[in-house]
């Protein structure tokens, strides 16, 4: 009988751009506004491929990953993901693990997992581990910055598409709120579940009076009615709500321990998780696991050309969010991104890792 012979693959270049493209409409929600948006995309080679990985935050994420973690992941073993990731989360102890140090993880993290799905010439979602052959997605803009006629037109498009959840954005002018959920239920049908996502901006009281008032429009989701660091009014709304509304938050969580402090506090009926916050799909897989310890459903947020592989190995999900900014974004900048088909994302078995290759042609001109 012959010995198992270990596999190592060492990393021999890791390569780190970020773009900037501007958003094809002024976007708004209950406490920010932007024009633009930021991609970090790094690439990893060592075995004669090369894995891609990417996030969405400032130029300080590329910054750091150049600056800070090019040395820690240049010759570790490209199959010993969890050695790698442990080894950049204790390179950044003293920069803080929140904020831009998570995002910067992430985006190798996620390199380190398409490298090594390449290396074996699987889809991420096999080696992984598939439970599902598709991820369900809730079409996902609505922004406040829109006009109504915006509003109805993007929301209605995705049901029209067979997308059978949706969600908008509230909070800008709270008085003005109730009346643009009467119109998005009016563009979306009655068939189509209907969200909405407050992004912290109402108060507590506030936040249950609105809840109230959106029952009358079949919201069954209610993201963020305040603040996510406010586990317990996340927790009143939780109790208080209309029976049939979830309460949601989880997206700002950078590590675990964020996580296990909303689920401890009983805070959710859903928990959010982003791969491009939480370091990588390492993190998005570890919140995974806290989700089914506390029998609550996660849901990926935003990057649905990421989320997509990981989502389908999970045993416990909500739908994941395809977010009109980054559907947008990952179309421009790679080659084999998912489309929807009856409501989901289906990845594709027959390309290795996550199925994407950058357009380097098309990307340059976003280059910052």
């Amino acid at each position: 009988m012959m010995a198992a012979q270990r596999i190592e693959v060492p990393i021999e270049k890791l390569e780190v751009s970020a773009y900037q493209i501007p958003t094809d409409f002024p976007e708004a929600d209950g406490t920010l506004g932007w024009d633009s948006t930021t991609i970090i995309v790094v690439k990893l080679h060592g075995g004669g491929k090369a894995g891609l990985g990417y996030s969405y935050g400032g130029k300080a994420v590329a910054v750091l990953i150049d600056n800070q973690l090019r040395k820690t992941v240049i010759g570790q073993d490209a199959m010993a993901i969890s050695g790698t990731w442990q080894v950049m989360v204790k390179t950044i102890r003293n920069l803080g693990r929140p904020g831009i140090c998570s995002m910067a993880i992430a985006a190798v993290d996620t390199a380190l997992w398409d490298l090594k799905a390449r290396l074996l010439d699987l889809p991420l979602v096999t080696l992984l581990g598939a439970v599902r052959a598709e991820a369900p997605v809730y079409g996902s803009g609505g922004f406040t910055s829109y006009s109504p006629e915006q509003l109805q037109q993007q929301l209605g498009g995705w049901a029209n598409e067979g997308i059978q959840a949706v969600k908008m954005k509230v909070g800008s002018d709270p008085e003005q709120d109730p009346k643009r959920v009467q119109l998005a239920r009016e563009a979306i049908g009655e068939g189509v579940a209907l969200f909405v996502d407050g992004n912290g901006a109402y108060g507590r009281k506030q936040a249950l009076a609105l809840a109230d008032s959106f029952t009358k429009y079949r919201v069954t989701w209610f993201e963020e009615p305040v603040s996510s660091d406010d586990r317990e009014g996340l927790r009143l709304l939780r109790d208080r709500a209309p029976a049939g509304m979830d309460i949601a938050a989880g997206e700002y969580g950078y590590d675990q321990y964020y996580f296990r402090r909303l689920l401890e506090a009983g805070a959710v009926d859903v928990l959010q998780a982003d791969a491009t916050r939480c370091a990588g799909i390492t993190g998005f897989m570890a919140a995974g696991a806290l989700c089914q310890g506390y029998g609550i459903p996660l849901s990926a947020h935003t990057a649905p050309a990421l989320h997509a592989h990981p989502v389908c190995a999970l045993p416990h999900i909500r739908p994941l969010e395809y977010f009109h900014d980054h559907v947008r974004m990952e179309a421009i900048f790679f080659d084999g991104v998912l489309k929807p088909a009856n409501g989901a994302l289906k990845p594709d078995l027959s390309r290795p890792g996550l199925g994407l290759a950058l357009r380097e042609a098309d990307a340059v001109q976003y280059a910052v």
